[in-house]
């Protein structure tokens, strides 16, 4: 994915488009002059939709083409009318401006995304690459324009009593990025940052396609169905050489992540559960093939990365990276990080003990290993919490899960989300939704809820996207617009498509992510949804609405048996809300160790291996093998975006338990949900990236956030000493 300098999202949908698995189409090339196209946008119909219907690769690539040039010109043509000029309103002269000019550009890129994952035969891989490329470079104009951040700052440097909160963020935001860009710097020190920036961006190139190519490299066939029989049907899917016939072997193991992980999680066979582990955590060590060996990479890429935070005016790239996140400072997120280790380190300790215990039930000799702790653990929480996930996945078929969710989105943020009839859509069973406030239209999405072999964007670890197609703007008059896609399993011979609970929350976390940008009130798409949130807080309302499910209230509106109709039983519910606290410690605890070594990494000189093997007994409780390389293949925070903010993932986490919290404490007072309803509409869902996420948090809660919340709904306090029963069965 994309970036700015300061790791701004170019995207919304985190996906990586530079690595697919799909390769149909060629390649075409965006056109440095656009064809002579009609004032119209050829792609978008009288009513303000898209015109999905006659779409072609080629039409898109004409109209990026316009577009792309279009904009640079009339960047560097309003760049030209500030040079030299005292700018007495810089939103009047300067902002709004902006917002014009990039306008066309971003919806017709939007379409481009949509198409490019919920159809591949209009919008092949390649092409689509090429033209997210094209459209990335336009849009960092106005980013990278010297007499336009000379104007912003000098107005972010005076201030103004007149200005609103959401402007002076967009001014704030644009002064960043231009500082984050270089544009502070002479000639000379810029053409040093871009040839470091070049550099650094072939190093990362390079770390992706060595992991890439030793992925590839392993793979592990099974003839034996006595290893795969207990693998759910959809897993089985997953290796099965032949999907349409997954009970006939032979099987392949591979490691892409899903793959491997459902692998430890079911094999029955302790030789090859150690086989796939210890390929996965020696990848692209010096262990294995030199030529993919990445330790080297890895430490170019460090210390390119500290150099553009020393050019910068920075002591680290993680203090250049702190600039972009609510946490503030480092030490902020080393206390944050402290506090939850203090309480998930013991109820590791506890979990692991206990689970010793359970396997021995089992038989289990000699000692307990990482790779055996994915299989005994869910053995573990089927046997004490009866948790089964193809008995559990028959009460909840996609049509109830879906109508259950939009009713309770309606009830908690008094809006009406309505179906419309007639839409254009790229598929026959996409499906469009108007939302509504005071019965008037603010915004719509599109669901594209099925997967289509070879013809929709599919990958082994991302079913679900969100993509933003178009953000709330008042000065171009334009309202929101997302499209939400997923590969759930198409309704067959009369039975509905049946979700497990990791895909209900999947849905949950997603449609989250597109309330921010539907129902957000801000006049400027700069700020408007999750654009310009900090990374650290873009995903907390996605994690509020997946605590909304572990409450039995809403558990019962959206479940019932596809056939029967019953409810779901009280043990099912204490089953699922047991599954969120199981293995809690441990699950917690890498997320943690991850967060520290990356942030240390990116903070200190020290080689990877010594920050590896200092940080590890601090948060493991299981000692590191001799020849775990794991950080040799950590793509996020080398090839990746999480560079120096890996710590995201757990503040979002933080902030959303305590914001759910609020609702929890309003029980099941109606009057009561309505109102803590309304006040997080008003701020998180409504202020996007308008309001510093602290300064949100606040207006919501009345006070700082703390990791008490999360450490009592994963059951932290209870586990310190006795940890969960281990001896039954």
């Amino acid at each position: 994915m994309a970036v700015s300098l300061c790791g701004k999202r170019a995207l919304l949908t985190r996906v990586n488009f530079n690595v697919c698995p799909k390769r149909f189409g060629y390649i075409v090339l965006v056109p440095e002059i656009g064809e002579d196209l009609p004032e119209k946008n050829p792609l978008q119909r009288e009513d303000g939709l898209p015109e999905f219907g006659t779409v072609t690769v080629e039409k898109c690539v004409s109209v990026i083409g316009k577009q792309a040039v279009d904009m640079e010109k009339q960047v560097k043509d309003l760049d030209a009318q500030v040079t030299g000029k005292a700018v007495k309103d810089v939103f009047t002269e300067v902002l709004d401006p902006l917002e014009h000019i990039g306008s066309a550009l971003e919806t017709t890129w939007g379409v481009a995304k949509t198409l490019y994952l919920g159809n591949s035969v209009l919008m092949p891989t390649k092409s689509y690459i090429t033209i997210h490329d094209r459209a990335r470079r336009a849009r960092m104009a106005k980013f990278s324009s010297n007499n336009i951040y000379k104007a912003i700052k000098e107005a972010h440097l005076k201030g103004s009593e007149n200005l609103s909160e959401e402007q002076k963020r967009i001014i704030q935001k644009y002064a960043l990025e231009g500082k984050l860009n270089g544009l502070e710097l002479d000639s000379h020190q810029k053409a040093v940052l871009d040839n470091a920036l070049i550099k650094l961006g072939e190093e990362r190139t390079k770390f992706r396609q060595k992991v890439e190519l030793s992925t590839k490299q392993f793979n592990h066939v099974v003839e034996d169905y006595g290893v795969v029989r207990d693998f759910p049907p959809e897993v089985l899917q997953l290796f099965a050489k032949d999907p349409t016939h997954p009970t006939k072997g032979p099987w392949l193991v591979t490691l892409q992540p899903q793959v491997a992980a459902n692998f430890l999680e079911y094999c029955p066979d302790r030789t090859m559960r150690w086989n796939v582990w210890q390929a996965q955590t020696r990848r692209n060590s010096n262990f294995g093939e030199k030529s993919l060996a990445t330790s080297t990479t890895i430490e170019e890429i460090r210390f390119l990365r500290r150099d553009q935070a020393k050019m910068l005016g920075y002591n680290s790239f993680m203090d250049m990276s702190m600039e972009t996140k609510m946490a503030g400072s480092r030490e902020n997120v080393t206390r944050m990080l402290e506090a939850l280790r203090e309480k998930a380190k013991p109820a590791q300790d506890a979990e692991i003990k206990s689970l010793r215990g359970f396997a021995e039930k089992f038989g289990f000799k000699g000692q307990l290993e990482a790779h055996d702790i994915p299989y005994f653990r869910r053995k573990q929480l089927k046997a004490l919490h009866h948790y089964d996930e193809e008995i559990i996945r028959e009460y909840f078929p996609l049509p109830k899960v879906l109508t259950g969710m939009l009713e309770l989105c309606e009830r908690l943020f008094q809006i009406r989300i309505v179906e419309r009839q007639g839409v254009d859509t790229w598929h026959e069973d996409v499906r469009y939704f108007d939302v509504l406030d005071e019965d008037k239209p603010v915004a719509g999405f599109y669901l594209d809820l099925y997967t289509r072999e070879d013809v929709k964007m599919h990958t082994k670890d991302n079913f679900g996207w969100t993509v933003g197609i178009r953000n709330r703007s008042s000065v171009t008059n334009t309202k929101p617009l997302s499209a939400l896609i997923f590969n759930f399993p198409s309704p067959i011979y009369g039975k509905p498509s049946l979700l497990g609970f990791e895909d209900v929350e999947m849905l949950f976390q997603r449609f989250g992510y597109a309330l921010q940008q539907l129902l957000t009130k801000v006049n400027y798409s700069e700020v408007a949804g999750a654009t310009n949130i900090e990374w650290d807080a873009v995903e907390v309302v996605s994690h509020v609405m997946s605590h909304f499910l572990y409450n039995s209230t809403t558990l019962r509106e959206i479940s019932s048996h596809y056939a029967t109709e019953d409810p779901l039983s009280d043990a099912m519910m204490g089953s699922i809300q047991a599954s969120r606290t199981h293995f809690a410690g441990y699950d917690l605890c890498q997320q943690l160790y991850y967060s520290a070594f990356d942030m240390e990494l990116y903070s200190r000189k020290d080689f990877w291996i010594d920050i590896m093997r200092e940080l590890w007994p601090k948060y493991m409780t299981l000692p590191l093998e001799k020849k775990d390389a794991h950080p040799c293949s950590f793509t996020p925070i080398f090839s990746g975006d999480w560079a120096a903010a890996y710590f995201s993932h757990v503040w979002s986490r933080v902030i959303a338990a305590d914001v759910y919290s609020a609702f929890h404490e309003a029980g099941g007072n109606p009057e009561v949900l309505a109102t803590v309803g309304r006040r997080f509409r008003d701020t998180f869902l409504a202020m996007g990236g308008s309001c510093a996420p602290a300064e949100v948090f606040r207006r919501f809660r009345g006070r700082d956030p703390s990791p008490k919340a999360l450490i009592s709904v994963l059951g932290l306090k209870k586990k310190g000493k006795g940890g969960e029963e281990g001896g039954k069965k």
